[in-house]
């Protein structure tokens, strides 16, 4: 069941950059990409380095190893866009950015 999470004040990620962060287990990477809030699995499927550590480019993301290029929007990779990371949904509540997990189900068996 999907649900938002408070991840981080809106001041601790300056616009035109991106930060990581732990969320519920996993590292996800939070950007500022020109006041829009965007968030996508932190790590490069080519060889995990910290997309957070990335620069961003008319809304995508450049690794900082290998230079492959995300879009912020759907993750995916611009030389195959079959390829993509993992995005999640983001809001701002009172300055604070949330971003929307997926949890388990508690209530199911096994």
């Amino acid at each position: 069941m999907p649900r938002f999470v408070d991840v981080a004040d809106l001041v601790e990620i300056p616009e035109g950059r991106g930060k990581a962060f732990a969320v519920a287990g996993q590292m996800i990477a939070i950007f500022n990409d020109g006041g829009t809030i965007r968030a996508i699995d932190d790590f490069c499927p080519h060889m995990g380095a910290s997309l957070g550590e990335g620069w961003i480019d008319q809304g995508c993301v450049s690794c900082p190893w290998h230079a492959w290029r995300f879009r912020l929007s759907d993750g995916a990779w611009l030389d195959n866009p079959k390829i993509k990371t993992k995005t999640y949904a983001t809001r701002l509540c009172g300055g604070r950015i949330e971003v929307e997990i997926d949890e388990p189900d508690s209530a199911s068996p096994g």
